[in-house]
């Protein structure tokens, strides 16, 4: 049991290494922009729900 948790760490970076050259050049560009468009996509929505709730919070102290 010792010997199996002492090589499973020392196996994940082949696993990575696996899985990068499985892909092509073009494959991984690919997956790469769309990683960060997913990104862009979530920071931006978070900034917009910031500010319309800003906007309502500043709405509803002013009318009170």
């Amino acid at each position: 049991m010792h010997q199996f948790e002492s090589t499973a760490p020392s196996n994940l970076p082949n696993l990575r290494r696996l899985f990068v050259e499985a892909r092509t050049e073009g494959e991984e560009s690919a997956y790469s922009r769309n990683a960060f468009y997913n990104l862009v996509m979530f920071m931006s929505s978070v900034a917009v729900f910031s500010i319309v709730a800003q906007r309502m919070s500043c709405s509803k102290a002013n009318g009170s």
